[in-house]
């Protein structure tokens, strides 16, 4: 049996991180979720900058759109809302028989509104209706700005998948802000059925302390915070006040592993993959890490709901010196700062294009 269905088996979604016009042009979308069971599809400024720089499929797109005067902004967004909701439709019947669980793709607000509350909300509405897709989460950084416009968002309807987390705290804002969204939507008589997810970013520990640990401790790290934010996803999951929303309509507020390629080369190419098989859970992998999961994926069992041995093995990290608290703060400043700077290459290449195809007959 293939590595990917028996990941279903056991419980989890497998989605894609990875978005391109050849993706969808070529079939290589929908051979996937024929072959690979993608049943969700992931983006961020840094793929659509890779996309738009390497290939030149948006090229026409980009020289009508700015030759009618549209900034370089409005054009991406233009061009991914077009390439998600052609992947949305791929998704659809995914959405519809699994009651809305699947079937999901996202779109980020820009990372220069990380830290503006009000126009983060502003940003996400207007996004969603623009692409008027029912399958599109919007996506919304879990810093402190970003848990006030997550908390708007869902409570104006707006699906969300928060992203940039890294440790139980900040999962629990996250989950915070998505409960109280919902809970004034019940209070104001709306519908409880506003989906999100809120996606643990996991590898990105790895990196970090790689060069501060011994090498005994490499590639562990990530591994054990999402083992501890799983065991706080269960336990929140039984609580009275989600157990009262639940009965109102409300739908969980699913865990999403992010970040789960293997950066470091000494390493197993399904590292994470592997590790990380919660029921209940989604994994969204690059394209080479689902090539790989699917040719020789080991899906052996799934994570303990009581964080298992996570907690004494985090003591010897700290051990090590590892300060895990301080250390999710920075990595969480440095994601905003890391998809901010992509999304001005984004948008400088945008324009960059523009005027090189201004020089061409197209």
């Amino acid at each position: 049996m293939k590595p990917t269905i028996q990941l279903h088996q056991l419980g989890q979604s497998l989605w894609l991180d990875n978005i391109t016009r050849d993706l969808l042009s070529s079939g290589t979308l929908a051979k996937y979720l024929a072959e690979f069971s993608i049943t969700g599809l992931t983006s961020n400024p840094t793929i659509f900058e890779q996309a738009i720089r390497n290939t030149n499929a948006y090229d026409a797109d980009i020289h009508q759109k700015l030759e009618e005067g549209k900034s370089a902004e409005a054009v991406f967004f233009e061009l991914a809302i077009s390439d998600l909701t052609q992947a949305a439709a791929l998704l659809l019947p995914i959405f519809k028989v699994t009651d809305s669980l699947d079937g999901w793709v996202s779109l980020e607000v820009s990372p220069l509104l990380a830290n503006d509350a009000e126009g983060t909300i502003a940003e996400a509405k207007r996004l969603y209706r623009a692409a008027n897709c029912p399958n599109l989460f919007i996506k919304i950084p879990g810093t402190p700005a970003g848990l006030k416009a997550i908390e708007e968002s869902i409570f104006a309807g707006v699906p969300v998948n928060v992203t940039l987390l890294f440790s139980s705290q900040q999962y629990l804002a996250a989950a915070e802000a998505y409960l109280c969204g919902i809970e004034r939507r019940i209070a104001a008589g709306l519908d409880a059925k506003v989906f999100s997810v809120a996606s643990i970013f996991v590898s990105r520990w790895d990196t970090a302390v790689k060069q501060e640990i011994s090498p005994e401790y490499h590639n562990r790290l990530g591994i054990l915070m999402a083992m501890l934010i799983y065991k706080t996803y269960q336990t929140l999951m039984v609580s009275a006040r989600w157990q009262k929303i639940l009965q109102s309509g409300a739908c969980p507020q699913r865990i999403l592993w992010a970040s789960t390629g293997t950066k470091d080369p000494l390493a197993s190419d399904t590292l994470y993959v592997d590790a990380l098989i919660a029921p209940g859970s989604i994994d969204t992998v690059p394209e080479k890490t689902l090539l790989a999961f699917a040719d020789h994926g080991k899906p052996d069992g799934v994570l303990p709901t009581d964080g298992g041995f996570a907690p004494a093995v985090l003591e010897e990290f700290r051990r090590e010196g590892v300060d895990d608290e301080a250390l999710a703060e920075r990595l969480q400043t440095e994601g905003v700062a890391s998809f901010a700077k992509s999304w001005e290459a984004l948008i400088l290449l945008i324009a960059e294009k523009g005027r090189q195809l201004a020089h061409v007959d197209m």
